[in-house]
Parts: C-alpha cells; structure tokens; sequence
C-alpha cells in the first residue's frame, strides 16, 4: 500500500508540469499544441538521458501519466527495442511500450465521440 508521501509527491509533480505548462501558455505565444509536443520530446530526451527515471521513482504517476511520462515511456521502449532487436526496435520499442495508451487513448476517444455531439461557437 502507498504511503501519504507517495500521494503527496505524486500530486505535487503532476501539478508542477500542469503549471509549467499553463506559464507557457498565458507567457508565450506557444499553441497548445506545441507545448504538448514539447513535453513529449522533453520526455524523451530526459528519459533518453536517464535524468527522468529518479523522478519516476519518486512521483510515480504525477511523473507518468503526464505527457512528458508518455515521452518517457517512448525512450524507454527505444532503448530496451535496440538492445532486443538492434536498428529495427529502435522503430518498434517507442510504440510496443505506448500500445496500451495509445489504444486506451482511440477507445475512449470513440466512445466519448459516439455518445457526445459537438456543438459550434455562438
């Protein structure tokens, strides 16, 4: 079972990069859009480097569940592929390690689609 700690530090970085994030946004004149591919590839390159794991280790979900932990996730898989199946798990291992994601993403996206109808702007 996880302790307070455990909860607290993982509310507490997810809440940090949903901060980070919203400085960007009302800061800059980034879209959305590329913020959130620049916390992937920042998940990516920190995962890469092996400077993402300890706060994985600390924070637990606050560090994976966020879009920086899907980075994270993606450079895992590349690393563990490569070591597997040389240059062909360096295409393979980002997505065998992102499928349950990325699946849970397109399913629930569908059903959410199915059962909601979008509404224009006034």
């Amino acid at each position: 079972m996880s302790s307070p700690g455990t909860y607290l530090a993982a509310f507490l970085c997810g809440g940090i990069l949903c901060l980070i994030g919203q400085i960007l946004i009302d800061k800059t004149k980034l879209t959305p859009a590329r913020i959130l591919v620049l916390y992937v590839v920042a998940g990516v390159v920190l995962g890469a480097t092996g400077l993402y794991r300890p706060l994985v280790d600390l924070c637990g979900a606050g560090a994976t569940v966020p879009l920086t932990g899907f980075g994270y996730n993606l450079a895992t898989g590349v690393s563990k592929g490569v070591a597997e199946s040389g240059f062909l798990g360096a295409l393979m291992g980002g997505i065998t390690s992102t499928a349950g994601g990325i699946t849970a993403a397109v399913f629930f996206g569908s059903v959410v689609a199915v059962l909601f109808k979008s509404k224009p702007k006034p």
